[in-house]
């Protein structure tokens, strides 16, 4: 199939396309790598009447560092943060994750905000930018505004912005020292959708001790699923054998995953608890 007609926009600069959304916003998508919203619109799932195409905003390509942190602009490829050796270092949880996002190919042209903007729940980088505390910096003509990773997913491809707003850049913190990062997924095949997944972040004092924890899992909700009640499990303990193992039984009762043709209820809900001891472990 094809898509239905639409009006083609290209702007060159991020004030024009903010306009473009404001004068569009009630029927109108933006197009970064297009490796989600393309095959909506051949299949029709999708039937905008405007498309803009901000792939002329070179502005919005390039990882900059800022006060504290790292900022992901909205160009940036997802193959280009994969690999980037700045995000590696300071974030290594990322390359961890995109590494298993779909094919190269589709990195080499999907971008880190477009799969944030997207919303799929059973998305890798949602999850991950969660776990990671991140900031969504999102503009329009009105302004630009700044919403947590938390407040930001709200349910399946919905998320806090407004019509007429651009995700322009992610925004992460630095982590702070004792911090070790974790990921665990499990797909039929390579580049499938997972299952589940499970994207971690702990902070551990000079003894070992659990001082922060952050633990979302993908596939199992309408959003990214903060775990925080396997959170609570490990605070103020080290990771020892004991603390993986009732991390695990919390995971496991916490999420309440949907059944599909893929994997039953009872099966997600194991695999949650699996993948987070998995994580765990990695950090141990």
């Amino acid at each position: 199939m094809k898509p239905r007609p639409f009006t083609y926009h290209a702007p060159t600069s991020v004030p024009e396309a903010l306009e473009l959304l404001a004068e569009h916003s009630n029927d109108a998508k933006v197009l970064g790598g297009g490796q989600s919203l393309v095959p909506l619109l051949n299949f029709r799932m999708a039937s905008p009447e405007h498309l803009v195409d901000i792939n002329r905003l070179p502005e919005l390509d390039t990882v900059v560092r800022e006060r504290g942190g790292w900022r992901i602009p909205a160009l940036v490829r997802q193959r280009t943060a994969e690999r980037s050796p700045e995000l590696a270092a300071a974030f290594p949880l990322l390359p961890m994750a995109l590494s298993q996002v779909a094919h190269p190919q589709i990195r080499n042209r999907g971008t880190v905000c477009g799969s944030a903007a997207h919303a799929d729940p059973a998305a890798e980088l949602p999850a991950v930018l969660t776990a990671l505390g991140a900031t969504m910096h999102v503009a329009s003509t009105g302004g630009t505004r700044a919403i947590s990773a938390d407040d930001f997913f709200i349910f399946h491809f919905t998320t806090a912005m407004r019509p007429d707003e651009l995700l322009v850049g992610i925004g992460i913190d630095d982590l702070p020292p004792g911090t070790t990062t974790g990921f665990a997924e499990l797909a039929a095949r390579h580049g499938d959708f997972a299952l589940a997944a499970v994207a971690g972040v702990v902070t551990r004092d000079d003894g070992g001790t659990v001082r922060a924890c952050r633990l979302v899992a993908a596939g199992v909700a309408g959003r990214p699923f903060r775990l925080a009640e396997t959170e609570a499990t490990l605070l103020g303990n080290p990771l020892t054998h004991e603390a993986l193992v009732a991390a695990q039984h919390a995971a496991r009762l916490e999420v309440d995953p949907p059944g599909d043709i893929h994997a039953p209820t009872a099966y997600r809900k194991q695999l949650v608890g699996v993948l987070t001891r998995r994580v765990l472990s990695s950090m141990s």
